[in-house]
């Protein structure tokens, strides 16, 4: 039987907020067995650039990751963010390793290729070498996941932390009993948008696509469930939609 790993991927929007992020690691630290966290940095990478005159673009929501905008998410992503998280919970007797792709080669990109729009120096993961994580997990290392990749070319690349944290979760669930929870600001998969309380608990395939047929699901939500539902084919035992502030309790939608 293989032993349990937990996988927690937070929001930008969680990180960006002292309170919310204290309550956060304090439940991260109390979860039991080996555990890993994977992190956004959102508007506080446009915040620094703003000060730094580098205007963010988006286009539908995706930042465009040019060569100065590949600086700013690299120094605050992997920097500032990242530290500030190990230090937080290193606070908490947490052992953990701030990490990116590049680090030790444990996940390792592409540039996205150029179709309908040009998003820069984003990055599509190609592999996850999980054999060397899975080592560090083992010896009770908490690795915390800047989205950072690279492609060993010496280029950084900028990466969804929702794909990383699936990418992650399905390599490693050859070596771990493995569980991915997205943290977000809903309380998870709702039946109404408007209505915080009509969670739907459990979410299989046949559900789902019925949902999206009823656009009951649509929009964000669905790249998200997209990503579940590929970690689960792929081995992952579970994956869990809550909100961050109920991390520590069993509430939310759990995806099998």
């Amino acid at each position: 039987m293989m032993n349990k790993l937990t996988i927690i991927k937070v929001g930008g929007k969680i990180v960006e907020d002292r309170q919310r992020l204290q309550a956060l690691l304090n439940d991260f630290a109390a979860i039991e067995g080996h555990k890993a966290i994977v992190h956004g940095g959102g508007k506080m990478a446009t915040t620094i650039g703003d000060k730094m005159g580098i205007e963010s673009k988006y286009v539908d929501g995706r930042r465009i990751t040019d060569s100065e905008t590949l600086d700013v998410v690299v120094m605050v992503y992997g920097g500032l963010v990242n530290k500030n998280l190990v230090a937080g919970l290193q606070a908490r007797g947490v052992n953990a390793l701030g990490l990116t792709g590049a680090d030790l080669n444990i996940i390792e990109a592409e540039k996205r290729p150029v179709k309908t729009v040009d998003y820069g120096f984003a990055g599509d993961v190609k592999k996850v070498n999980a054999h060397i994580l899975a080592t560090l997990i083992a010896q009770n290392v908490v690795p915390v996941f800047a989205p950072l990749t690279h492609n060993q070319q010496g280029q950084m690349l900028n990466t969804n932390a929702d794909t990383i944290a699936s990418e992650v979760a399905k390599a490693l669930s050859a070596h771990f009993d493995v569980s991915l929870i997205y943290c977000f600001e809903k309380a998870g998969v709702l039946l109404n948008e408007n209505d915080d309380h009509s969670v739907i608990p459990h979410l299989d395939r046949t559900a789902y696509e019925a949902y999206k047929a009823d656009r009951i699901i649509h929009s964000g939500m669905i790249p998200k469930l997209d990503n579940a539902f590929e970690a689960i084919e792929a081995g992952v035992k579970e994956v869990i939609i809550k909100m961050a502030e109920n991390l520590g309790n069993q509430t939310g939608t759990t995806i099998r």
